[in-house]
């Protein structure tokens, strides 16, 4: 069993050892020295809950400019990534239905994370692939704004998929569970 604050300091490490040493989000840095990360447990496993705290959270964020981005970490819930990735388009399409659509958006990442046309033990996986399944929460123009100031931005995912590749599966598998 774990608590509320192993998962987030778990998290922390993942973002800070995986995210940033990897340097899969050359953003990601600067919001973690700024302590503008919001970091929420949501225990349930119930769909309906995990979607409500999404949207609360998009709500939560519109009174508190703070807080740059948000994960909202389920460590109970969508075990299977078939089952997340309804969960992803749920709430995407929530952000849509109440209007958030172009101020917040949800990146993904789970312990299974296989992008599409990726063998499931590439490498490259390890770039979403988190300790818990989790939504980020990131606010639409802070992204422009990071993007209009970074050289060749469309770059950053071939790029992190070379380096993941680099390192290997072992590499990446051992750093991501070194986290938990």
């Amino acid at each position: 069993m774990h608590t509320t604050e192993q998962v987030i300091a778990q998290t922390k490490k993942w973002i800070t050892d995986v995210v940033i040493g990897c340097n899969f989000c050359p953003f990601a840095a600067r919001e973690v020295k700024r302590n503008s990360v919001n970091y929420i447990v949501e225990e349930s496993n119930d769909i309906a809950t995990c979607l409500h705290t999404f949207i609360q959270e998009c709500v939560r964020m519109d009174n508190d400019a703070a807080t740059e981005t948000s994960f909202i970490i389920y460590p109970n819930a969508f075990e299977n990534f078939e089952d997340y990735l309804d969960l992803v388009s749920l709430a995407e399409t929530l952000l849509e239905r109440q209007d958030y659509e172009g101020i917040y958006q949800a990146a993904s990442f789970h312990p299974q994370y296989s992008f599409q046309d990726a063998a499931t033990d590439d490498a490259a996986n390890y770039t979403n692939r988190s300790i818990y399944p989790m939504l980020h929460i990131l606010r639409e123009e802070s992204v422009e704004t990071a993007l209009d100031h970074y050289a060749d931005p469309e770059d950053i995912p071939e790029r992190n998929i070379k380096f993941a590749r680099e390192k290997g599966v072992a590499y990446m598998k051992l750093l991501r569970d070194s986290c938990l």
